[in-house]
């Protein structure tokens, strides 16, 4: 299996084959899922002090905090399958 990776911003990169769900930060829900993964040091925050804007759960049970939005990271992991295998790493 090949490992795809995504320029998720600030210098971060995200395995997009691991990625379970991405959601947005601001429900009760979410907040609390948050909360529990700090707690547990499964939260890894990647914004660089920036308001988060997506939460994404991976399949080893880590949280991801990011500051771009998913509609963003989907959209570069689709224009990754539509060009071909390379790596995303423009700035903001």
């Amino acid at each position: 299996m090949e490992i795809e990776l995504i320029h998720i911003g600030f210098g971060n990169i995200l395995a997009m084959n691991r990625v379970i769900a991405m959601a947005a930060p601001n429900s009760a829900p979410t907040k609390r899922t948050i909360q529990e993964g700090r707690n547990k040091g499964l939260l890894i925050d990647m914004t660089n002090g920036r308001r988060t804007k997506v939460v994404i759960f991976i399949d080893s049970g880590h949280i991801i905090l990011a500051a771009l939005a998913p509609e963003t990271i989907a959209g570069r992991r689709q224009a990754r399958i539509s060009s071909g295998p390379r790596l995303d790493v423009s700035d903001e």
